[in-house]
């Protein structure tokens, strides 16, 4: 995927430019992140992708917000059409001329698109293993899975990220331009009231805090606390405080395959075996042809992934 780098990525002078007759301000790196830079933290917290990498992508991508592509069809990451896009394209000379690139209604769109595209492909799938906070482990497999050609990919992104503290953002904590005046960018910092989502079994979950409630913790991830109660396969009016974490999205139906089996150990219970392996209680129960209100017992020989002959 090629990029379109405008010296706008380091400077943040502004400068007026006029395509067909019809004048626009360039916007300047710090106004860019300053304008997108919560839909990053709204799909960090969706999708699990740093706020940082999002922010550095787009930069990068788009010039901070400048490409032709950009402006016109709302696509901050240069993601082409593909074989299964079903949305607008547009057509742009590339790595190759007149080549399909997608095209969005908003640059949120582009934002979710983003995530979604990340998400959805199996190469990137080692990504989300790696924590929120380690932009450097991201902007590397980046590369790696061959998100671009440039050789120095990891190392621009990286540098962006660095230059413009976007590292906040993944900290929890808020990147302000309080105020610009010639080449200076003021940072003020901010705590934000979230958390980190880490992956076991490609299952998002996190910590629980001091603090924390269901109904908390439901607002914050845009989720209904029902959703956060049939998740983590509990009853309704449960104390989060509990239990060390929860999942804020559903378990998968079967462990991953270097967990084929469980030997249950004195006060385990059955659920605390689903959260542990990120597997729904009713598939475990499935698998081991165990009623549901039937106990395990220290010494049970659990299937994690398949029913028992």
């Amino acid at each position: 995927m090629k990029y379109l780098l405008f010296v706008s990525v380091i400077l943040v002078s502004c400068f007026t430019f006029s395509t067909n007759g019809q004048s626009y301000r360039k916007i300047s790196t710090p106004e860019y992140i300053d304008q997108y830079k919560d839909l990053a933290i709204k799909e960090m917290k969706r999708a699990g992708i740093p706020a940082s990498i999002t922010m550095a992508q787009g930069i990068l991508e788009s010039g901070s917000g400048n490409s032709t592509l950009a402006r016109k069809s709302n696509n901050h990451f240069g993601i082409k059409c593909h074989s299964d896009w079903k949305g607008k394209r547009v057509y742009h000379d590339d790595d190759k001329r007149g080549e399909c690139f997608r095209k969005y209604k908003t640059v949120y769109e582009s934002y979710i698109d983003h995530s979604e595209f990340l998400v959805g492909k199996q190469r990137y799938a080692s990504l989300f293993e790696l924590k929120t906070t380690d932009y450097k482990g991201w902007a590397k497999g980046l590369k790696k899975a061959g998100y671009a050609t440039d050789p120095k990919y990891a190392h621009r992104l990286i540098d962006i990220i660095e230059k413009n503290k976007l590292y906040l953002l993944d900290e929890n904590k808020k990147w302000q331009k309080q105020s610009t005046t010639k080449g200076d960018d003021k940072f003020e910092i901010t705590t934000y009231n979230t958390h980190v989502v880490d992956y076991n079994n490609g299952v998002k979950y996190i910590r629980v805090e001091e603090g924390d409630t269901f109904d908390s913790v439901s607002e914050e991830f845009g989720l209904r606390p029902w959703e956060l109660y049939h998740y983590n396969d509990v009853a309704s009016g449960t104390n989060i405080q509990d239990y060390r974490y929860i999942y804020i999205q559903g378990k998968k139906g079967k462990a991953h395959r270097s967990h084929e089996y469980h030997v249950v150990k004195e006060g385990e219970t059955l659920h605390y075996i689903s959260q542990k392996y990120g597997v729904k209680m009713s598939k475990l129960q499935r698998f081991n042809n165990l009623g549901k209100s039937e106990k395990v017992k220290a010494g049970d020989k659990l299937s994690l992934r398949r029913r028992k002959k």
